[in-house]
């Protein structure tokens, strides 16, 4: 009995069915779509500067604005919101700018500089992973949260302000205690400054960001 010839083997048969079609490779959308994932990619990067570069100024503007008056801020509320909606990266970049920049405007100081470089992209970090946290939500409960942990914060800014300043000045122990008495009414003051500008205007600011898409 003779084999079957190669032909056979290939050929359609009922039991067999019908031979399936060749495979042919299209060319590959990737290349195609790669420029266009990088504009996009571009875009939404200058989207990010570029809000981080305004909410930086709404920080200087407003701590020029309320420097005069002892125990009041909104760079708390303002912050907090933005790094909150916007995430760790926009937080931290901006609070770091304002940190850097506002010395242009109240002086050069190193110890306030470090304290600021340590305080505030830490304040914006916590934020804005508790903005990954909540999915960015708002609710009553959330924003108890966010007030009590802005006015812990607070009340924290000043006791490193305690810390930083007497060791890079060199107090001796009756100087850094005295230091530490004097700072508490400001400390006090900002820390209700905190709470109640956080508790009553935090969730307007975040319903109005939540508009600004990036």
């Amino acid at each position: 009995m003779s084999s079957p010839s190669p032909e056979n083997e290939l050929s359609p048969s009922p039991e067999n069915g019908p031979a399936p079609a060749p495979v042919t490779k299209g060319p590959s959308s990737e290349p195609e779509n790669e420029p266009v994932t990088r504009k996009r990619a571009a875009v939404r990067g200058v989207r990010h500067i570029a809000v981080t570069a305004v909410f930086t100024a709404l920080l200087l503007g407003a701590q020029y604005a309320l420097w005069a008056v002892k125990g009041v801020e909104l760079v708390t509320l303002l912050l907090l919101v933005f790094s909150y909606r916007f995430g760790v990266k926009c937080g931290v970049l901006s609070a770091a700018a304002f940190s850097l920049l506002r010395c242009f405007l109240f002086g050069f100081f190193p110890s306030v500089i470090l304290l600021y470089l340590i305080y505030y992209p830490l304040f914006a970090a916590l934020f804005g992973l508790l903005g990954n946290i909540f999915s960015r939500r708002v609710n009553f409960r959330i924003i108890l949260l966010l007030t009590a942990a802005a006015a812990v914060c607070t009340a924290c800014f000043t006791l490193i302000d305690d810390v930083i300043t007497p060791l890079f000045y060199g107090y001796t122990k009756d100087a850094a205690l005295a230091y530490f008495v004097a700072s508490l009414p400001t400390m006090g003051a900002q820390t209700v400054c905190a709470a109640l500008s956080v508790g009553l205007l935090a969730r307007p600011l975040l319903s109005l960001l939540n508009r600004v898409k990036l």
